[in-house]
């Protein structure tokens, strides 16, 4: 899923191109794309474009009359710019938003159409569409803290609830809770004072760097190539990688949809996270530790 730093080097590749410019057609391939009814997608068209923000991982654009935009990529829907009227080809095309100089083709990959679009009207239509976070970039460390602290949650899925943190999923909270050298399952109202602090500045650091690495491998082009794993992430879909910091091999914790990576030497005092589905199948022959795990691939081999 896009998630912070991809989403601003998103809106800033889309202000250099249909900012002040009118959105001449708007064209549905999928029909369940849309999900207001409120204001009719008709009257978006021939409408100039204003302002584009981000609202948690959502791109917002803004237009006369106060009408929005808003599109959730969800976990594999992806932006494109192409040459004005270019195909909009389904299974994988959504939609095509038309303006005088191209036009920029929603996609989604797969079978799970989760992708959204949104058209609503004011501050007050986009506010029921904020889940809330806070934006950790513009909050200070009293702020962050009060946050993290408020439920007792695991980092990981404090740091991935957009009702609690804004923009940060599951690739960037892999690589910001490696930076923090802490680890996933730890309880928020248990950290002390100086890890909530490590951890907030591991966030700053994280997503700012990231967005200016992606900001600088774009340059002026779209981005096109918009991933959950890029090179040069330490953990997060690295698994039996070597750690970049200490060479242990990057583990990871799987469920659902989802997984967690993190190197349990620099993480987790050297202690193996349990992975739901196959502790409960090996039950007492889990190894608890990365000694543990490596005796049992001496045994296998």
């Amino acid at each position: 899923m896009p998630e912070l730093p991809d989403i601003v080097v998103y809106i800033e590749a889309l202000e250099k191109r249909i900012l002040g410019r009118p959105l001449e057609y708007v064209r549905l391939a999928s029909p369940f794309l849309l999900r207001s009814v409120d204001s009719p997608l008709g009257r978006v068209e021939g409408q100039t474009v204003r302002e584009i923000r981000r609202i948690g991982k959502r791109i917002a654009i803004g237009l006369d009359d106060d009408l929005w935009l808003v599109l959730h990529l969800m976990i594999a829907g992806r932006l494109h710019w192409r040459p004005r009227g270019a195909k909009v080809s389904r299974p994988r095309g959504l939609a095509a938003f038309d303006f005088p100089n191209g036009s920029l083709v929603l996609t989604e990959a797969g079978t799970k159409k989760r992708a959204s679009l949104h058209v609503v009207s004011g501050e007050a239509g986009l506010s029921a569409l904020d889940p809330g976070g806070l934006e950790v970039l513009e909050a200070d460390l009293e702020e962050f803290t009060k946050v993290l602290t408020s439920s007792n949650h695991t980092l990981k899925r404090a740091l991935t609830d957009p009702r609690s943190f804004s923009g940060i999923g599951n690739a960037y909270s892999d690589e910001i809770l490696f930076e923090a050298q802490l680890s996933p399952v730890a309880l928020t109202q248990k950290l002390k004072p100086e890890q909530i602090a490590r951890l907030y500045g591991a966030i700053r650091r994280s997503l700012t760097q990231w967005a200016d690495k992606l900001r600088a491998e774009t340059g002026d082009e779209f981005p096109e190539k918009v991933t959950a794993f890029r090179e040069g992430m330490a953990v997060h879909g690295r698994y039996h990688e070597p750690c970049p910091r200490c060479g242990a091999k990057i583990q990871r914790i799987r469920y659902a949809d989802n997984e967690t990576n993190y190197c349990a030497n620099c993480q987790t005092g050297g202690k193996l996270l349990a992975d739901r589905a196959l502790s409960r199948l090996l039950r007492e022959d889990w190894p608890r530790t990365l000694d543990e795990l490596e005796l049992l691939t001496i045994k296998k081999c």
